[in-house]
């Protein structure tokens, strides 16, 4: 597929989900006969029928697919009520939403249509296909390919076509947000590949289990520079089951990061991986890792396991996460002050590049003056974090925990807005950055940033975000640490 310029109109990114015609909601009650409601979406020319007593008020809904699969395949009676083949995972969004947001939430989610819910009613649905014809061409059509991909080496093509959608996409000037989740979107698709080529090697596991992802993936925040962090939680079994069950997943576990290494999703250096015994258990296990980690509250175990906060689940039964989070939210409502207290203290662990006459302070690497743009970013990301868990917020994902607790009072619209902007510009630097480094240098993409190459506005912009930066490290000393 060429990704050249004239691909990728600018028309599609400005499109918000309104503007588009969107579809009228059929809706039947839940106690209609199902033969019935196949006779509404006949009639109705539709794939998708809604169930509920209004429009307020929907319970789930029912496709082509849902009859072939629930009804026909499982040869039930057509006279069943629809409330018991329904499906129920409906998932929604705001009419303000970009085009370009309701298509990496159907791939997320792997809906093939949305709900419009505006000021708490439904107003109307998508479908993937209205949105994929109204794109026509360009990343979307990628991540499907991905989809569709299932040898390894064609997985790895995907991968390393990423620096040039993503180079295109930043030219085009999208947001450093949305470029992320697209760089997520596309790590999570080959995953999940991956995963089911393993399972069809070695068989079905022997207990349910969910597969997720940690730190920046598990932040949908992935750059170009990325490795793997994952982990896996299975469901407890009977003591004689266990060994079973264990070796099973950490073959299994090897076998998937083996299969990412080489498509160029590389190994951890720290191990954060679920081939490492530690980081595959039972939910049991889980449980006790967060409680010790929680009640242990020393700045060492902060550091070591902050990243643990930032969980989302890519595989398998996401009830077991669920149940895990729904744990975590107990013991941090007990949590001791001096769990939050290291954590306040880890989020001060990277200070802005400053100098003493409020300049930017670079560092020699490789002898050359240069500033570390992760680095420089991992304050907004651990602030974010330990306001969120103060609040028992699971929302993962930087900005979005920056709104909730915007939307709390914690923050300011005006300090929320400085963070965002202060987030998305150094973001953008860095992806702008690592996808020079790959398509222009021809080297390894990095989070280090060459002064020399800083512009003069760039350089105005950076010293006003590391203020800003520094304003709310200062806040988190006084709120968390109790120092100033």
């Amino acid at each position: 597929m060429d990704f050249s310029t004239p691909v990728l109109t600018d028309h599609f990114y400005s499109k918000r989900v309104r503007d588009l015609h969107l579809r009228h909601l059929r809706i039947s009650p839940s106690s209609t006969p199902t033969f019935l409601c196949a006779a509404l979406m006949a009639k109705e020319k539709v794939s998708c029928l809604f169930i509920g007593e209004s429009s307020k008020a929907l319970e789930g809904y029912i496709t082509d697919i849902t009859l072939r699969d629930r009804l026909l395949a499982k040869q039930l009676s057509s006279e069943i009520p629809v409330s018991e083949i329904m499906e129920q995972d409906m998932v929604t969004i705001h009419p303000d939403a970009f085009l370009v947001e309701a298509l990496i939430l159907m791939f997320r989610t792997k809906s093939r249509y949305l709900l419009v819910k505006e000021k708490g009613s439904y107003i109307g649905w998508i479908s993937r296909t209205k949105i994929l014809t109204e794109q026509s061409q360009g990343p979307f059509l990628f991540i499907q390919s991905v989809k569709e991909a299932r040898q390894i080496p064609e997985l790895r093509d995907k991968w390393l076509r990423m620096p040039e959608i993503i180079h295109l996409l930043l030219s085009r000037g999208m947001k450093a947000g949305i470029v992320n989740q697209i760089i997520t979107t596309v790590a999570d698709t080959i995953a999940q590949r991956v995963i089911e080529r393993v399972i069809k090697e070695i068989g079905p596991a022997p207990a349910k289990f969910v597969f997720f992802v940690l730190g920046s993936e598990g932040r949908g925040e992935l750059t170009l520079k990325t490795d793997q962090d994952n982990a896996i939680i299975y469901e407890d079994k009977a003591n004689e089951q266990r060994e079973e069950v264990r070796t099973y997943f950490l073959d299994f576990a090897t076998r998937v990061s083996t299969a990412l290494d080489e498509i160029g999703i590389v190994f951890c250096e720290g191990e954060l991986m679920a081939m490492n015994p530690k980081w595959t258990h039972s939910l049991s296990h889980w449980k006790r890792n967060y409680e010790s980690w929680i009640l242990d509250a020393s700045q060492e175990t902060a550091m070591n396991y902050a990243t643990f906060f930032d969980c989302r689940a890519i595989y398998g039964e996401s009830d077991l996460l669920e149940e895990l989070k729904e744990f975590m939210d107990i013991q941090l409502e007990q949590a001791p002050e001096r769990f939050y207290m290291n954590l306040g203290h880890n989020a001060l662990q990277y200070e802005p590049p400053l100098t003493f006459f409020r300049r930017i302070k670079a560092e020699k690497i490789d002898g050359e003056k240069q500033i570390n743009l992760k680095h420089t970013m991992r304050p907004i990301v651990d602030l974010a974090r330990v306001y969120a868990l103060k609040y028992r917020l699971f929302e993962t994902n930087t900005i979005r925990r920056i709104e909730l607790l915007t939307e709390k009072g914690v923050f300011s619209p005006k300090e929320s807005q400085e963070l965002i902007h202060a987030y998305d510009y150094l973001m953008t630097l860095r992806l702008e950055n690592q996808s020079f480094l790959i398509l222009e240098k021809k080297t390894e993409p990095k989070n280090f940033l060459k002064i020399e190459q800083i512009t003069k506005v760039q350089s105005v912009t950076l010293l006003e975000i590391f203020k800003v930066i520094e304003e709310f490290q200062a806040r988190i000393k006084l709120a968390f640490t109790r120092t100033l």
